[in-house]
């Protein structure tokens, strides 16, 4: 008996139109950020401040 193939398609077109729609989805969230620091500048440093101070208190 047959099972029907579940696994990913790793022919070239299908891996390139899986990076093209990658590639839309983190130029979408990257604008949507954008828009959301423009609306709330508020919220926008203080995430800017609590990041710098997380790579400050960062160690290796």
């Amino acid at each position: 008996m047959t099972e029907p193939t579940t696994e990913p398609t790793t022919e070239p077109e299908g891996e390139a139109e899986r990076r093209r729609r990658r590639a839309r989805f983190l130029r979408d969230l990257a604008e949507a950020r954008e828009l959301r620091d423009r609306v709330q500048p508020r919220r926008a440093k203080a995430a800017r401040l609590r990041h710098a101070m997380r790579m400050r208190t960062f160690r290796w």
